[in-house]
């Protein structure tokens, strides 16, 4: 119910400390407040003057302010620090997401990373501004109630020390059921957030496919599974709540049937009979509150739990071989790669026995089937994927490294996919990506050779016009051609590697985008991978991928006249097209 890594986050110990002496000082004054509440109300019993209540009902009301007051720094305290630590998980979940790569949102799926690293920091937030304080609450109020009701007579306090913990041995059994049904629902909800991703990724071609209707039934399905097990957790958790009231308040019922029985018999008097049957609700209040809001954070629990899974994934270490400044790549530069192995999760190997020698500005093309291993190739020369330790060696100039995750090479290349990310902020930002402080005319001059002029012309506000999620639509040509105007900005950067960035475009726009691209390629180390053949004649060097091997390398000339997978290759294109 309580998740132990709450503990770890920074001053979550010192400021349970705090609320738990909150806590104690909340009990008194729970104390205070049936004491003289019961007192009063004997008076009047007793028909004692109206006057002389007065005090006790001044003093119940001060405690009553009190408790109210208490409540409010307690959420005061909490909530500076709650906002701290979701705000330190969102940067670290961001900073992870940029240290794993593309090849991890390729994995688990692009919803189900916008769920962890937007929603699932919410649900945290909510986690964490709820159930700290309850499950403080319910570990000290309650002790302090009993010792105070065992003061005045210990066999009521004896029953609901007993009681107590068979009521939360019930929760338990059905915190448990809720648990595996809110797993399953968190789980239904990352599906139907990758799924809705994936079908608005892949809506035009469905509609280009007549096939746009008839998958409509599949989304359809995914939300109504998603719906029922919403609904199952609902109906465990109404049936808890229920039980929980029931169990309670038939405790309150039987303690007041004791003290009853003590009235009659003479053991007890009237006001210590009051003030226990008084206590008595607020002794199971906190477990109350607490199983309450339990099911409403069980998803925030489940997020915080995959934002922990995801912070504690292996990274590669030993980034800084090749020193922290940037690496300028130049004309005598070389890179190698000799007999490098990569497998995913350590299965089958998905490369194997790469040998790679790149020289300089040279242009490196990267053919083959789908799946054949070409943007695994690209990741893994991008620093986003870490070879299989022991297989195989890479060098940079001459220097060995364990892996590319290295913080000076991958502050040397422009990395261009298929779908280049915009984000939500005016189109002079998004080309300024990597140059944040380049001022408007650098942008514009950039813009300019990307081939976006005519277009920034229509806009209502030119390069400051907002752009992304949320806001004016781009197309795929114009996100590719922002994506070259990043490249065209920031001349420094002389490693390209693109992975199949016309894939998704039509031949009209990829002919124009083409005529942009080839420009860049100058004077850059290029690695291009695509499955368009019109590419390759303009590449210095081609690699022929089949299974996660290269079993072609050399000049298209080369390879032409070898006749060997590489026209193999090209023949089944033609004929696929």
């Amino acid at each position: 119910m309580f998740d132990p890594a709450l503990f770890k986050l920074p001053g979550m110990r010192r400021l349970t400390v705090l609320l738990a002496l909150l806590a104690v000082v909340e009990g008194l004054c729970i104390i205070a407040q049936a004491y003289f509440l019961s007192l009063a109300i004997v008076g009047l019993w007793q028909l004692h003057s109206l006057s002389s209540i007065v005090q006790p009902m001044l003093i119940f009301a001060l405690a009553w302010v009190g408790r109210q007051l208490l409540v409010v720094v307690k959420n005061r305290l909490m909530y500076p620090m709650v906002e701290k630590t979701s705000g330190d998980l969102r940067r670290q979940v961001m900073q992870k997401l940029y240290q794993l790569g593309p090849s991890y949102v390729a994995k688990t799926g692009t919803g189900n990373v916008v769920t962890t690293a937007l929603e699932g920091i919410d649900k945290v937030q909510t986690y964490l501004m709820l159930v700290v304080i309850k499950v403080i609450d319910m570990m000290v109020i309650p002790w302090v109630i009993l010792i105070y009701i065992a003061f005045l007579r210990w066999r009521e306090a004896l029953f609901l020390l007993a009681i107590f913990p068979l009521i939360i041995v019930f929760m338990i059994i059905l915190g448990y059921a809720a648990q595996a049904k809110a797993d399953r629902q968190y789980v239904g909800y990352q599906r139907m957030s990758n799924h809705f991703v994936d079908t608005l990724r892949g809506l035009p071609t469905l509609k280009q496919l007549g096939l746009s209707k008839q998958y409509a039934n599949n989304v359809y399905h995914v939300s109504e599974g998603y719906r029922k097990q919403t609904m199952a957790v609902i109906k465990i958790a109404m049936l808890s709540t229920f039980a929980l009231d029931f169990f309670t308040t038939l405790s309150i019922a039987v303690v007041a049937v004791f003290l009853g029985f003590g009235l009659v018999d003479g053991t007890i008097s009237l006001l210590p009979a009051l003030v226990i049957l008084v206590l008595s609700p607020d002794y199971f209040l906190p477990l109350r509150q607490f199983a309450s809001d339990y099911h409403a954070t069980l998803n925030g629990k489940n997020a915080f739990a995959a934002v922990q899974a995801m912070l504690a994934l292996p990274v590669a270490d030993e980034r800084q071989q090749l020193g922290t400044t940037p690496l300028h790549w130049q004309a005598d530069s070389t890179l190698t790669l000799t007999n490098v192995d990569f497998s995913y999760d350590d299965q089958q190997p998905a490369l194997k026995q790469l040998n790679v020698t790149a020289h300089g500005y040279q242009r490196i093309g990267i053919i083959g089937a789908s799946g054949s291993g070409k943007s695994t190739l690209i990741n893994l020369l991008g620093g986003f994927l870490t070879p299989t330790p022991g297989k195989g060696t890479i060098t940079v100039n001459g220097q060995p490294v364990t892996h590319l995750s290295q913080q000076a090479w991958q502050q040397s290349f422009f990395y261009i996919p298929q779908n280049p990310y915009l984000f939500h902020a005016t189109l002079a930002e998004n080309i300024a990506f990597y140059q944040p402080q380049a001022g408007l005319s650098a942008i514009g001059q950039a813009a300019d050779k990307a081939g976006l002029t005519a277009w920034i012309k229509t806009l209502p506000d030119g390069l400051n016009t907002q752009i992304g999620e949320g806001a004016r639509g781009v197309s795929g040509g114009q996100a590719q051609r922002i994506a070259l105007a990043r490249a065209f900005l920031d001349d420094s950067r002389k490693v390209l590697l693109f992975d199949e960035p016309t894939a998704h475009l039509d031949i009209e726009t990829e002919a124009e985008l083409k005529k942009t691209i080839l420009p860049v390629l100058d004077d850059h180390l290029v690695f291009f991978a695509t499955h368009r053949l019109h590419w390759i004649n303009q590449m210095d060097y081609v690699l022929v991928m089949d299974h996660g091997q290269i079993v072609e390398q050399g000049t298209p000339a080369e390879l032409e006249a070898h006749n060997g997978a590489y026209v193999r290759l090209r023949h089944e294109m033609v004929g696929a097209m």
